[in-house]
């Protein structure tokens, strides 16, 4: 006998190779041990639902999705930068802004300054957004510490968070995000102090991935490629923010590394998109710094496409440049700003968004032995999470097999 059974759903699986959406109309899903132990047509059911499992559960006509993923954020911060917006909307661009001492550096000194307790206390709400709208998995990076000590504080604040919320957190070491102001016109040094750091950041447990931001207004490619060695040896996969303001061969670098992910990607060139197909990594497309920058170079997602790719989507949520915590709008803007179809958008914050992270054997789409995190959506097609903006019809999230909301 089953531990439950939902009854009355349709399913978008998401699986691969399937129909549109891997979707089953009409269909059942049983949960073992936090398992999926079976999904199908309901009519495929050997018995009376009552009799197959302990707990029967009427999905009522609802949509069940897997649950869906956020493969990229920064949601662990001090301070904001309301400021900066207002300084771009008279002119002043994001590269001006942070050579000037703003961006990236002055979350770094709002950030120093919180206790654990002050950090905790502020992302909180962000992620309780996220979770409101069926997010079961996130990435949380550190990056605004620059410092080990900060950024170890950083990432147990993301480690809590996911022991206190129903969310699995994945966790990243960002140390290579910016030149600390200790280190102005240091660059070499302060990398120095990056990979003297690694396997001290191994050790603690704390992250689960390495990331690095590759751009003139940050490093260069030969010196995150110490960083992405340094991760190597103590056994931590790695990823990169790759070619969002330039061609700074960033794709190419990651896929040398067999990154996990290039994440933003606008100016990637046709090499590097090669690189990526054949190393298997996630293209990961962030549409709400797109959109918060106004920037105006697409991703190549065509060329992205027609190599084989995988694209994610996720909020990138962050203080200057996406202060986003729906991932609903993200799937909007993928479709609406990268023209990209909502099936593509849906498997990019579910299937594409678990490969993204790692975790394809076991999250992003709904299959037997998988963990049985999903969402019970009132829509009458999965079209609709992409169609429709500021509405949010989850009516239900199960995370590992149990309802945590609705």
């Amino acid at each position: 006998m089953w531990d439950d059974l939902w009854t009355g759903a349709h399913l978008a699986t998401m699986a691969a190779g399937e129909a549109p959406y891997g979707a089953i109309e009409d269909a059942a899903l049983a949960v073992q041990d936090g398992r999926i132990a079976w999904l199908g047509p309901a009519a495929a059911l050997t018995d009376a639902p009552e009799r197959l499992a302990g707990r029967r559960h009427d999905a009522a006509g609802a949509w069940i999705t897997p649950g869906l993923i956020d493969c990229h954020t920064h949601l662990v911060y001090g301070g904001d930068r309301t400021r900066e917006f207002e300084l771009r909307l008279t002119g002043a661009s994001y590269e001006e802004i942070a050579r000037a001492g703003g961006g990236i550096r002055y979350t770094v000194e709002q950030t120093r300054a919180a206790s654990e307790e002050e950090l905790y206390a502020d992302a909180l709400p962000r992620l309780r957004d996220l979770l409101a709208e069926g997010v079961t998995t996130i990435e949380i990076k550190s990056g605004y510490g620059l410092t080990l000590e900060d950024e170890l504080k950083m990432l147990r604040v993301a480690r809590r968070l996911g022991a206190d919320e129903p969310v699995t957190v994945k966790t990243t070491y960002l140390g290579a995000h910016a030149i600390p102001p200790e280190f102005d016109r240091r660059p070499e040094d302060y990398i120095d102090t990056v990979v003297a750091a690694m396997p001290e950041v191994a050790a603690s447990g704390l992250a689960d991935a390495v990331d690095a931001f590759c751009e003139r207004i940050a490093f260069y490619p030969e010196q995150i490629a110490r960083v992405f060695e340094a991760a190597g040896a103590v056994g931590l996969p790695v990823k990169l923010h790759a070619d969002q303001l330039s061609d700074s061969k960033g794709a190419s670098l990651v896929a040398r590394f067999a990154g996990l992910s290039a994440d933003h990607l606008e100016y990637t060139c046709e090499e590097g998109i090669t690189a990526l197909a054949r190393k298997g990594s996630v293209a990961v497309l962030l549409p709400g710094a797109f959109y918060f920058l106004r920037e105006t170079r697409l991703p190549p997602i065509e060329a992205l496409r027609k190599a084989g790719v995988p694209i994610a989507l996720a909020t990138d949520c962050n203080p200057g440049s996406s202060p986003v915590t729906s991932i609903l709008l993200m799937l909007n803007m993928g479709c609406t700003l990268f023209r990209l179809t909502p099936e593509e958008t849906l498997a990019g914050i579910t299937r594409n968004g678990a490969r993204a992270l790692g975790l394809q054997e076991t999250h992003g789409t709904l299959e037997p032995g998988k963990v049985a995190d999903f969402v019970l959506w009132d829509i009458k097609h999965p079209a609709e999470l992409a169609y429709r903006i500021g509405h949010n019809p989850c009516r239900q999230v199960v995370k590992d097999g149990k309802v945590v909301r609705g």
